[in-house]
Formats: structure tokens, sequence, C-alpha cells
């Protein structure tokens, strides 16, 4: 089963799916853009600055979206069962607890027939926020996950250059059924069935793809799949805080029950699928003096 539908979703790639994941020059011009307006003391030029972890004791610290990282270890880009992508973004740096999970996942979801895993962005060598693409990912505890199967080995190029597959339709209302297949409905319940998962995202029409096609006996997993913006082409993981990291913030928990109700037909409507931009000034830029103070050690030392 797996098989077939990796083939078949492999065969369809959107003319637009370049843009879904940008590719190395992309993402270099929007760096540049961002570097050259930001002061010294941006929190966001310090971290992403800093080319290599702490050498601190792995901690977690912080909140998910205001946090940092010690002691991070990089994921192998190379791995039996995964391969990372977008290498030059310097991403692939995680938690301990993070890495090993991600290393677990694509070793049991290939013994389950997924020929491997393409691994997105991680977190910085020190966690912290980035110059660009997510407000989060700042604690080295989420990974995005492509939902496009690897079906060999890649070049560095292609890892760089490589669309992904998006599994939405433009009208954000449905997934294509031809190439968001069973066999990733079973990858997500396996990401989602680990207790250190906290949640996974994805866009509202996965989310309501996996409701109607999810058997009774998975059903149970459902909770922890949650629809977010964006979305359509990787799935996002969370961890919870490492047992003992009291240094560590947890998210809210997510409410109980499927979640395939009233909450989700409200990620439908046309103002939540295509929310109007902000206007006004942009918020303040936030400094190291804005972080836990451990993050002011973990951004300096050397």
């Amino acid at each position: 089963m797996w098989r077939s539908a990796i083939l078949l979703c492999l065969a369809f790639v959107l003319p637009a799916a370049a843009s879904a994941q940008e590719n190395s020059r992309e993402e270099a011009a929007r760096r540049a853009a961002q570097l050259s307006r930001l002061g010294p003391d941006a929190a966001r030029r310090i971290f992403f600055e800093n080319n290599d972890p702490a050498p601190l004791a792995a901690r977690a610290i912080g909140s998910y979206g205001r946090g940092c990282l010690a002691g991070a270890q990089a994921l192998s880009p190379d791995g039996p069962t995964w391969q990372v992508m977008r290498l030059t973004r310097q991403r692939n740096w995680g938690h301990p607890a993070l890495i090993s999970w991600i290393e677990r996942f694509a070793r049991d979801a290939h013994s389950e027939g997924w020929p491997g895993l393409l691994v997105g962005d991680i977190a910085q060598p020190r966690g912290g926020p980035m110059l660009t693409g997510h407000a989060s990912h700042q604690l080295g505890l989420e990974a995005d996950l492509w939902l496009t199967p690897a079906r060999t080995r890649l070049s560095s190029e292609e890892r760089e250059e490589m669309p992904a597959i998006d599994m939405v339709r433009r009208d954000l209302l449905s997934v294509y059924p031809d190439r968001f297949t069973d066999a990733h409905i079973k990858l997500l319940l396996r990401a989602a069935s680990y207790p250190q998962v906290d949640r996974i995202f994805v866009n509202a029409a996965i989310k309501k793809a996996m409701c109607a096609r999810t058997p009774p006996e998975n059903r149970a997993w459902l909770a922890k799949i949650r629809p977010w913006h964006g979305h359509t082409f990787h799935f996002h993981v969370a961890l919870h805080c490492p047992p003992g990291e009291e240094s560590c913030v947890n998210k809210r928990a997510t409410p109980q029950g499927e979640g395939c109700g009233a909450d989700l037909q409200a990620w439908f409507r046309d103002s939540v699928r295509f929310p109007k931009p902000r206007t006004g000034a942009p918020g303040r830029e936030l400094t190291l003096a804005d972080y836990p103070e451990a993050c002011r050690k973990v951004a300096v030392t050397r």
C-alpha cells in the first residue's frame, strides 16, 4: 500500500511548489534583506551569527517562541533512513532529545514502509529567533518534516533546490487525494504515537482528510494533530519539554477530543484561510534583554 501510494504522490508536483520551500538563492536574499536593517544588538542577528553550539550542558531555556538552546546536537545530514534538506541554512541542530526522536521515528517509519524521511528546519546551533521563516523553533524541540518521501539519495544541489510536493488544493479546502494518501496518514499517526510528542501542526485541509479517513482503532492520536496556517507540504512536530528541565516552558495543553468538529470547521472560513495582510508599523525588534537571562550566557559563551 505504501509503495504504490508514494509513487502516485511523486508523480504530481505543483508548479508553485518551489515557493513553498524556498531554495538557497531565495533564502539568501531574504536573509541579506533582514540583516541590512537589524542593529548589532538584535537577538535575531546575534543567534544567527553563532555558527556553533554553546559548549554547555544540553538545556532548553524559555518558551518555544522566546527561548534558546544550550548544548545543541546536530542531526547527521545523511542517516540510514533520513536526509536533511536545505543544509546551507544550518538549521539541523536540536536538543539531544529531539535528535534522538527524529532518528527513531525515521527508523520506525521506514520499517513500516516509508522509503525515507526528508528533514527540514529544526533549530539554529544555539536555538533562539531566526532571521526568516519561523516564530518558534527556538528551543530545539521542534522539527519540520517533509510530506515528500525520499525516493533516492539526493545530491547537495538537490537538497537546496528540490521543491516539496504540496498536498493541499489552492483553495485550502481539501487535499489532493492522489497526493495525500493513506501512506501519509499512517506516517502522521506514527509520529503522534510517541509519548514525548506534544503536538503536530498540519494544514486544516490535511486535518480534515485525516478526520475522514483515519480508522477507528487509530483515532486516539488525532488529538495531537492540530490545524495551523501553511503546513501544506510538511508537518511540524513539537516535543514536550524534556523531563527535569525546569528552565523549559511547555506549551499550553491541547484541547481534549479528536478535534474534528466545529473547531476544525472554523479554519475553513474565508477570513481564516486568506487573512488580510497586517498593516501598521512593525513591532519592536527584540534584544537579548527580552530573553531569559540564561540565554545571554548561551549567546556569548565560546
